[in-house]
């Protein structure tokens, strides 16, 4: 063994040999030596001292060069004086102050020509500049070094500018290198010093080395260095355990040969790192630990090493490892039961954590298949009942199961694929596992009695294959049969009868998620159902807009967001985007209320801010009556009224995120809409409106907060790649918009709800506008009466004329009559609508009430409803506007009415 402080080293040699210490003769050739690289080390760094000085020096100068033109360039009055009729009279005295008290050379100015207006040499005023200094002009601050009278210098030349731009002179300032020179000169005392400084601790510490080596030697010469190597190779390779020592870098510098033997070294391995020697990762990571260690048993191929451990110090502290090995094979069968066992008891844990992840019934299986290849079988299969897989509860017998997952070390199995629905025969393994709801053993697939009397169709294949053994386990819960799992060998040993355990084991852990995910699915899919039958199937189509929708459920399940197109009197149209925080049931159902309040809203023709006001206050009713755990006040809502006669947008919101706004020549804006609280906190505040103009081919994008805001990316990020999705070359209709806007927001399933509304703008043709101011004049109406009906004439609808002019007398009569001015009709020619609209100054809205045989009012609105396929009222900031949508194509025949009777003998007093 290697004694504590013995006066030798190791060297790699055929056998680990020990090399021979170093004698006084040579301890001094190597002080000398030591001694001569020290000076020539300090000769060369004296030399690249002084060359860094030097540069450093000159880049000195530049810089202050620099700094003096550009501060007298920016002085007050430089530039006047270049612009004045005597520039020298100024800048002469000037700039020989500040040569002299910034101490550079000289300091020139001179115009745009290059004519001197100062120098040093007053003599040489007028004169023409030497050197370039065109580059200067473009208003960079231009250097160079050059020969001059005086000497090698740095100049710097600057421009001065005007006001205006425009060039008035330039300033030049030098600095002669021979001051540079100076500087350095100054410098060599001191780096002189330091090389001699540091020429003595060179020699100082080569004195130190060489009197360190005498005393390690302690006096011994080669003759007696080579006895004790030889005493000590014999002793060292003679004894039968291994023996490695290795220094503090990890590196081993001896191995005897059993060492070698033992853990199969290559011959050249002394000399080299631990971790590349081809040792067992456990079994390095010791050796280079540092560590102490006794009798760890570590395996190197099919030997078992009882290793010792022990760290070698020296004054200086560690220098490294002493390492013993011992061959205890006879422990390799101990340890091969202590690793199956640990194996499988990793391998439960592992099924504990890798099972069960989502709350998908088919990734559930997939997982089960996986966690157990290639550790416990080579193929795993799993199958499950139909209902399970639907979400269902399973019911009834439970011989038809359908593949859902496959896992193998191979793909070229003649096992059933994925998908297949296989029937389990009474005497099967998986039939018998099922009905016992235990493990089943098939040790042996081919004998007679077993797995292939029961299953001949697949029975050859998959021996021929190689597939020899079987095990069988129920996918059960809560006494439920799910399914079944197969576990198959084909290049392991056989399946024990110890394997049962963990099969039923994986088994239990597997059905457990499933059934979670199960019943999972079964909630999904009525949230889904629910939310599916409460959003718009499909949305209506309507003259103003060209629309596309997208919904995309969130991957926990579904939420509250919601959109909708509701048609407005006037052939104006309603956009709404909503979102209810939360997933579930719940918010599916909340969802729900809440559109249904809109279109009773939209119903009454509200404003969007009123719209809004009405919401909130449902919403906090809603939450004060406390019907749900859960309140509603995270809903928000975006509320938009577009009429295409105008192409005027008018837009509220409430806690909800704006709109895009894509005009025709792709700009992409986001407007600025006053935000509101989410609905049910806003206490009665009022909400804010905005009203855009929109060109023809606009598109309005609305979405809800999930398209742009997710965990992984900020929604200022969304927003900048919404922005340039929307942005993109070309006029797509809204049905491209959407599928381009998903597809470069949503790369994966989200996370939360998205609801995505993208709406093109259409104007109506002003030639199917037609309006009058109506004097408040009863005789005026047979006038106003007549015009209209030429209006419609000339718009081809001459069946529709007759019962128009009915309407519009009725309502410009009661107008006049009950209302107040300024009054005005207008009629609007939609594709299959005619609409009769009579705005008054008047809040008092009609009422239509049974009239007795004997009045002589109050039939009116009963004409208007007669005619018109509907009627209504909606109320301006400054009165009413009556209105009546007349169907074209459905007209009331003329016989059926006598007109002037009917409108001398009927006449409104309840308005």
């Amino acid at each position: 063994m290697v004694e504590k402080g013995s006066p030798w080293r190791f060297r790699a040699g055929r056998r680990g040999r020990f090399s021979h210490l170093l004698p006084r003769s040579v301890a001094g050739q190597v002080f000398l030596l030591q001694v001569v690289v020290a000076a020539l080390l300090i000769a060369a760094t004296f030399v690249v001292l002084l060359v860094q000085s030097q540069h450093t020096a000159t880049a000195e100068a530049r810089d202050r060069s620099l700094d003096v033109a550009v501060a007298f360039r920016d002085a007050p009055g430089t530039a006047a004086a270049m612009q004045s009729a005597d520039p020298t009279r100024v800048l002469q005295p000037s700039s020989e102050k500040m040569r002299r008290s910034a101490h550079v050379g000289y300091v020139v100015a001179f115009d745009p020509n290059g004519i001197r207006w100062s120098h040093p040499d007053p003599s040489r005023i007028g004169g023409h500049v030497t050197g370039s200094f065109g580059p200067a002009l473009t208003g960079k601050p231009f250097q160079e070094t050059f020969d001059s009278a005086l000497g090698r210098a740095v100049d710097t030349t600057v421009a001065v500018f005007d006001a205006k731009g425009r060039v008035v002179g330039l300033i030049s300032v030098g600095i002669y290198v021979k001051s540079v020179n100076e500087m350095v000169t100054h410098q060599l005392p001191a780096i002189l010093a330091v090389a001699g400084g540091a020429l003595l601790l060179a020699a100082a510490g080569a004195a130190a080395v060489s009197k360190r080596l005498r005393h390690q030697t302690h006096g011994l010469g080669s003759a007696e260095m080579t006895r004790m190597y030889e005493h000590h190779d014999a002793v060292l390779h003679s004894v039968r355990e291994g023996v490695l020592i290795i220094d503090d870098r990890g590196v081993l510098t001896l191995a005897n040969d059993e060492a070698r033997r033992l853990l199969d070294l290559p011959r050249n391995a002394e000399q080299r790192e631990v971790s590349d020697l081809g040792l067992t990762p456990d079994t390095t990571q010791l050796l280079v630990s540092g560590r102490t260690a006794s009798d760890e048993v570590h395996a190197n191929g099919d030997r078992l090493l009882a290793v010792n451990l022990r760290t070698v110090e020296g004054p200086g502290g560690p220098r490294g490892s002493v390492v013993t090995l011992r061959d205890t094979t006879e422990l390799r069968e101990l340890a091969g039961r202590a690793e199956v066992a640990r194996s499988r008891l990793q391998l439960l844990y592992d099924a504990g954590t890798h099972i069960g992840t989502t709350l998908d019934v088919v990734r559930t299986a997939e997982e089960l298949a996986a966690v157990a290849v290639p550790r416990f079988a080579d193929f795993v299969t799993v199958e499950l009942l139909d209902p399970v897989l639907r979400g269902e509860e399973p019911t009834g017998a439970a011989a038809d199961m359908r593949r859902t997952a496959i896992a193998g070390i191979r793909e070229d199995h003649p096992l059933y694929p994925v998908g297949e629905v296989l029937h389990f025969p009474p005497g099967s393994p998986a039939a018998l596992g099922v009905d016992g709801g235990r493990a089943v053993l098939a040790a042996d697939l081919s004998a007679p009695e077993g797995w292939i009397a029961v299953d001949q169709p697949r029975a050859r294949a998959v021996l021929d294959y190689g597939i020899h053994s079987l095990v069988s386990a129920p996918l059960q819960a809560r006494g439920v049969v799910l399914g079944s799992v197969d576990f198959w060998r084909k290049d392991k040993g056989p399946f024990e009868p110890e394997d049962l355990s963990v099969a039923e084991e994986l088994a239990a852990r597997a059905g457990v998620a499933i059934d979670n995910a199960r019943r999972f699915t079964r909630e999904h899919a009525m949230a889904v159902t629910l939310q599916r039958s409460l959003l718009p199937s499909a949305l209506p189509t309507h003259s103003a807009l060209e629309v596309a929708h997208r919904y995309l459920p969130a991957q926990p399940g579904v939420g509250g967001d919601w959109y909708d197109i509701i048609p407005l009197p006037g052939v104006r149209v309603a956009l709404v985007v909503g979102d209810v925080v939360g997933h579930g049931l719940h918010a599916a159902a909340t969802m729900g209320r809440l559109r249904t309040a809109v279109h009773n809203f939209s119903a009454l023709d509200l404003s969007p801010d009123e719209l809004l006001a009405h919401l909130d206050a449902l919403v906090s009713r809603l939450d004060a009556e406390g019907d749900s755990d859960v309140d509603v006040s995270g809903a928000t809502c975006l509320y938009a009224i577009y009429d295409p006669v105008t192409g005027r947008c008018t837009l509220a919101r409430a806690g909800h995120p704006g709109p895009a706004l894509v005009l025709p020549d792709g700009t992409v804006t986001y407007p600025e809409i006053p935000g509101s609280p989410p609905l049910g906190i806003n206490e009665g505040l009022p909400v804010e409106t905005t009203e855009l103009t929109l060109p023809e081919g606009s598109r309005l994008v609305l979405f809800t907060d999930g398209l742009v805001d997710r965990r992984s990316r900020d929604i200022d990020v969304g927003l900048d790649v919404l922005r340039a999705t929307l942005a993109g070359p070309g006029d797509p209709d809204p049905e491209a918009t959407c599928q381009a806007v998903i597809d470069a927001l949503l790369t994966d399933r989200p996370t939360d709800d998205v609801a995505l509304l993208v709406a093109r703008t259409r104007l109506m043709d002003p030639g199917r506008v037609a309006d009058w101011d109506v004097p408040d004049d009863p005789t005026t109406v047979s006038r106003i009466r007549a015009e209209a009906a030429r209006v419609v004439n000339g718009w081809g609808l001459a069946d529709a004329t007759y019962t128009a002019e009915l309407i519009v007398s009725e309502l410009v009569t009661n107008a006049i009559r009950y209302g107040s001015p300024p009054i005005r009709l207008r009629l609007l020619h939609d594709d299959d609508t005619l609409i009769c609209e009579v705005a008054d100054g008047s809040s008092t809205a009609p009422h239509v009430r049974q009239a007795a045989s004997t009045d002589e009012g109050g039939r009116g609105l009963f004409i208007i409803a007669r005619l018109a396929h509907r009627w209504g009222t909606r109320y301006t900031a400054r009165g009413k506007v009556i209105w009546a949508e007349q169907p074209l194509g459905t007209e009331v025949p003329h016989s059926s009415l006598n007109g002037e009777a009917l409108l001398d003998q009927w006449s409104d007093e309840d308005w």
